[in-house]
């Protein structure tokens, strides 16, 4: 395991304005991590990607700056929630509290990009626990996604 960089770099981008190569580190580390690393047979790119904001997280590597940390995000529906999905820590930094950040810095972005309001995420019932510290609950039954046990779950932003 190597030690965590000092500080990220930080971007929240919509598709179109990802330079080609920060987008095929984005496509292949959701490839590695959710296809590859989970043996979920699935079609990550599902024709939404161009309705999100994308938050990527960078930290210097030996070939240059190298993605680490990443997730996606959704303006809400009329009278819906937001939505964060495809949440990654690359391997090489798990361990080291580096989700937390993530997932503070994309709720941080989405209130700054879309205001206030209640927050949707689909989790692997394996981080309901994780999600639960960040005040997100469960907001209905579980369910299987693409061979993986699911929980609906939501956080409505504190007063």
């Amino acid at each position: 395991m190597t030690s965590p960089p000092s500080r990220w770099l930080w971007r929240w981008d919509r598709l179109d304005d990802l330079a080609p190569a920060a987008l095929y580190q984005m496509l292949a580390l959701r490839q590695a991590v959710f296809v590859v690393e989970q043996a979920c047979c699935y079609q990550d790119a599902d024709g939404r990607d161009a309705h999100a904001w994308h938050l990527s997280g960078w930290c210097e590597g030996v070939d240059g700056p190298r993605l680490g940390l990443y997730l996606r995000a959704f303006a809400p529906e009329p009278g819906g929630a937001a939505v964060i999905g495809r949440v990654i820590v690359a391997s090489e930094h798990r361990g080291r509290g580096l989700g937390r950040i993530l997932m503070g810095e994309g709720l941080a972005r989405l209130e700054a990009t879309v205001g206030r309001g209640p927050v949707r995420i689909s989790a692997q019932a394996q981080l309901e626990a994780f999600y639960g510290s960040l005040g997100f609950v469960v907001d209905g039954p579980g369910y299987d996604e693409d061979g993986l046990p699911h929980l609906p779950m939501v956080r409505t932003p504190p007063p």
